[in-house]
This record gives C-alpha cells, sequence and structure tokens, in this order.
C-alpha cells in the first residue's frame, strides 16, 4: 500500500492514520469536517496532504477508510466514486455492516470491505488516538461478494501490520453478535442506572453505594447517547431478538425466584459462572487459548515498569498487562496476560522468588 485516505479523523481514524504511517510506512491523506484535527495530524507529521472540502485528494489512493457514524457511510461512498479506480479499497469502521453492506451492493465495480475494529476508548478525537490502539483488538471484516481474493488478502494483511486480528465473517453474523455482546449488554446497563435514578431512596444512599460491582458493570452506560441511539436504529431487528431471548432468561428466573426454587437459582449462577470463567481458556473457539497471572502490588510509579523488565530480560513475552480497576471478587491488581503457558508458568516462579503475591484462576 502506497497511499491510504482517511475521512474522519477521530480517535478511530487517527488511530489507523498513526498505526499506517509507522506500519505501513505510506502517505496518508485526509478529510474531516473540522480543521483542527487534521492541522495537528500534519503538524505530527501523521499525515501528508488534508482537505475539509474537496474529495480530489484521495485520487490514487489504494485504500480509504471511511471512519464515520453509519448512516454517513453511503453518501462518504458516492462522493468518492468519481475520483476513484475500481481498484481501490473502500473500507469503514462501523459497528454495524449488515444495513451498509447492502446498501453497497448497488453499486458496480466497487471493492468494498466492510470493518469493525473491537477497539476503543472512553475519550474521543484525534488527541486521543494511538498508534497501538488495534493490537491484540479483533478486526471483524465483512467483504463484498465481488472483492478479489488477492484485495482481501492485501487488506487483511495491512489489518494485521496494525497488531489487530482480522476476522472475515458475514454481515448477518457479526450484527447478531455485536447485538449479543455489546448493544444489549449497553442497553442493559443504561437501564440499570435509569432504575437507580428512579427508586433511589430521598437520602441518596443507592447512589452513594454504587461503586464497585455495580459502577463496573455500568461503565459503558457513559458512552456517547448519539452514538449509541444510531446504533439502536441500525441494528434494531438483531437488538429486538437479542432482547427477546434476555427477556425470556429473566421472566423465567423471576417466576422460579417467586416458588423459592434454590436448586434453578443455583444452577442459573452456577452455569453463567462456568461459562463466563471459560473466556479466557477459548476451549471451543478459533481464537487462540490465553495464560494469565494476577498479582499483588502497590499502586506506584513505575511498579508495571518494574514487573515488565523483570520478566522481559528473562525472555518472556507479555501479550497484554493492566489494572484490575475492580476487586471486589479477583486477588490481585495487576494482571498480565501470555500467549503460552511456559511464559505464565516462568514468570510465577520468577515473581514468587522476588516475594510478590502471585494469583492464577
Amino acid at each position: 500500500m502506497k497511499k491510504i485516505g482517511i475521512i474522519g479523523l477521530g480517535l478511530i481514524g487517527g488511530s489507523i492514520a498513526k498505526a499506517a504511517k509507522k506500519r505501513c510506512l505510506c502517505d496518508i491523506v485526509a478529510y474531516n469536517r473540522s480543521e483542527k484535527p487534521l492541522k495537528d495530524a500534519f503538524d505530527d507529521g501523521v499525515i501528508k496532504e488534508y482537505s475539509t472540502k474537496s474529495f480530489d485528494i484521495f485520487f490514487d489512493c489504494d485504500v480509504i477508510f471511511i471512519c464515520t457514524p453509519v448512516d454517513k457511510i453511503s453518501g462518504f461512498v458516492e462522493n468518492l466514486l468519481k475520483y476513484i479506480n475500481s481498484e481501490c479499497i473502500i473500507t469503514d469502521v462501523g459497528s454495524t455492516k449488515y444495513t451498509i453492506y447492502n446498501k453497497m451492493l448497488k453499486y458496480n465495480n466497487i471493492c468494498f470491505i466492510g470493518g469493525h475494529p473491537m477497539a476503543g476508548s472512553e475519550e474521543t478525537g484525534y488527541s486521543a488516538s494511538k498508534e497501538h490502539l488495534f493490537e491484540n483488538a479483533y478486526y471483524v471484516l465483512t467483504p463484498l461478494s465481488n472483492v478479489k481474493e488477492e484485495k482481501l488478502n492485501s487488506f487483511v494483511s495491512m489489518i494485521k501490520s496494525f497488531g489487530a486480528i482480522p476476522l472475515v465473517v458475514s454481515p448477518k453474523e457479526h450484527d447478531y453478535a455485536v447485538a449479543a455482546i455489546s448493544h444489549v449488554p449497553h442497553i442493559i446497563a443504561a437501564s440499570l442506572v435509569n432504575m437507580i435514578k428512579n427508586i433511589d431512596t430521598k437520602d441518596n444512599l443507592m447512589y452513594t453505594l454504587a461503586a464497585g460491582g455495580f459502577k463496573d458493570i455500568t461503565r459503558i452506560a457513559s458512552s456517547s447517547p448519539e452514538m449509541w441511539s444510531g446504533i439502536c436504529k441500525e441494528n434494531k431487528k438483531e437488538i429486538l431478538r437479542v432482547i427477546e431471548t434476555y427477556r425470556e432468561i429473566l421472566t423465567e428466573f423471576e417466576m422460579k425466584l417467586k416458588e423459592d426454587d434454590n436448586i434453578y437459582i443455583q444452577n442459573f449462577f452456577n452455569s453463567s459462572k462456568n461459562y463466563r470463567n471459560s473466556f479466557a481458556e477459548r476451549k471451543n473457539s478459533i481464537f487462540k487459548k490465553q495464560y494469565d497471572i494476577f498479582v499483588d502490588v502497590h499502586d506506584s510509579p513505575g511498579i508495571i515498569a518494574e514487573i515488565s523488565t523483570m520478566l522481559s530480560v528473562n525472555n518472556i513475552n507479555i501479550k497484554n498487562v493492566g489494572i484490575i480497576n475492580s476487586r471486589e471478587y479477583q486477588n490481585g491488581i495487576l494482571q498480565i496476560i501470555f500467549e503460552h503457558e511456559d511464559d505464565k508458568e516462568k514468570s510465577l516462579k520468577i515473581l514468587k522468588s522476588k516475594n510478590y503475591f502471585v494469583y492464577t484462576k
């Protein structure tokens, strides 16, 4: 890829620009409604050229990323057609895929590969963008059926160069999956927050106590209302399908609770516990198994670097590391994830020999 275009230089668009600049060593041009993020990216040396009005900067691009709300994508594709050739890959980053996939079918001789990077941040805008945002994140691709295999393979290679894990699925599979794992959970989180708001006592006792577990499971309710109302509109059919299933589960639990069916209730929680605990192992998944440990450390400057350095000098590869913010049911403040079990076992021995308290699941 020699030249990449980006429409919408926010968190995702900016992160793609930074990743492509560093890892693909290509020229990047960008379009955005406001000039400030474009100027910032230009001053950073990330983009070579930009515009707030004209699309002619996208002439001879190999790939163009449309990083806008889903309802704007088809309009940008329409505007791009007279500036690009049939070999140019057009892709988006929207969190719903079926609607835009169908809209793209009307265009002849277009190389459209729908995309959804499963990465983000509570922060927004170009200033929050990161070159490493997509590392170890799944990146779903939904190409049109007429996309040539070599074009798809080329784009997959590019996504891999970002550090992401590309997955090619159908748009309907994607939308049903994200409705279940993202969209409906967001609706539930928002409904839980509204529930507390509506039933709280006059002295706001629930509000005062709403920390720990409640605060953690409702964190996503703080996301953009505009974005999520748009998602609900675009993925309405699949969201309603998942809500119906959720309603059936909740109704059955309600009935069993009224009947004091303690065996059912215990099995209900036991089943969810076992399934949730299996996520990291991915036993029946196409994803690789991962191994993690939890380390009790003081929250002090440099502690993560200290432990990371200790493991790296012993040739141990860390896949991911992070702070556990909610530890009501989890020992250890620092989670370290490895791709290989032998790295995990070596790390256990090293850290314990240095008198760290280390836990495993």
